[in-house]
């Protein structure tokens, strides 16, 4: 195998794999840089997965190939709405937001295989027949070298999540909503004193974690799974969390260590095809992903400093 069609190899699929979680860890940056720790991202990807499936099945024959991208949208819709139970806990009643957030995880689940078992009688939905398909994106396609490798056979998805990531750097560090979300997360009490409605901040963030969790959720179970059953999201909103703070709570860094953790995913399906790796059991390419996990976590955490106010609630008047 020649060093370009290993690249052919590794990195479309990595691409593929990374997407779900640039776009859940994106709402993770979101919300923890408003001062609200979301441990419930595996909840919202679960209920974006759900979602998606269900939305796909039920109107596929009404919107035909654009049936996947308004399920995902219908998706974002419903992760944000299902994340205002998390924000009222944690923002309203000053709930400890991990326990909040650990209740979101088995909500979501519970809801999901719940509804399953009552609309299709089983404990898994029917294959999808509108997916995400992949594609060659026309003229970068065409590029000598870095187009086959790059731009040949990648799922839409991919290329937006990482255009989202830029988005999301541009907003936060650009713009004055970005400079107010960001003031809320490290002191509240002298955002307040400047007439900024913390509270307000912080629903806002919790909403818009709960819209990309929705959406890598969905875009998740759209180009990987194809179903939803309890098993479709199992760790990838965990990873997604390790990606933002591995990532340091910055947008790009998130997306880098996203894109990291969907590699190291990719391996147990393009391993047997990588000459160092045809050898290496099975089993511990599937278990790669989950121990990179865990090494980049122990060796960057205690570098890694999170917004001053994360995770404190915020009591108005409280001195």
């Amino acid at each position: 195998m020649s060093f370009i069609e290993l690249l052919q190899s590794v990195i479309p699929t990595a691409l593929f794999y990374s997407a779900p979680l640039i776009f859940t860890a994106l709402g993770g940056v979101f919300s923890e840089r408003s001062g609200v720790v979301n441990i419930g991202l595996e909840g919202l990807m679960v209920m974006g997965a759900f979602v998606g499936i269900v939305f796909n099945l039920t109107f596929a024959d009404v919107f035909g190939v654009w049936t996947p991208w308004v399920s995902i949208l219908v998706a974002m819709g419903v992760g944000a709405i299902f994340a205002i139970i998390h924000a009222l806990a944690s923002v309203t009643f000053y709930a400890d937001q991990v326990v909040s957030g650990v209740a979101i995880n088995f909500l979501a689940l519970g809801v999901g295989i719940f509804l399953t078992k009552q609309w299709y009688d089983k404990g898994q939905t029917d294959m999808v027949t509108q997916p995400f398909y992949t594609t060659d994106i026309p003229v970068l396609a065409d590029i000598p070298l870095i187009g086959s490798v790059f731009f040949q056979g990648i799922y839409p998805t991919s290329y937006v999540a990482i255009f989202l990531a830029f988005v999301s750097w541009y907003i936060l560090y650009r713009t004055p909503f970005g400079l107010r979300l960001r003031a809320v997360g490290e002191h509240p009490m002298a955002a307040d004193t400047n007439g900024i409605n913390v509270y307000k901040m912080r629903y806002i963030a919790v909403i818009i974690s709960g819209a990309m969790g929705g959406l890598g959720g969905s875009v998740f179970a759209l180009t990987i799974a194809f179903n939803f059953s309890h098993a479709t999201i199992v760790g990838q909103g965990f990873m997604a969390l390790a990606a933002v703070i591995f990532g340091k709570w910055h947008p790009l860094g998130a997306m880098g260590a996203a894109l990291f953790f969907g590699f190291a995913q990719s391996l147990s399906v393009i391993g047997g095809g990588i000459p160092l790796l045809e050898d290496v059991p099975q089993v511990f390419l599937l278990i790669a992903p989950y121990v990179l996990t865990i090494l980049a976590l122990a060796g960057f955490i205690g570098r890694a400093e999170a917004p001053k106010a994360n995770g404190v609630p915020y009591i108005k008047g409280n001195r």
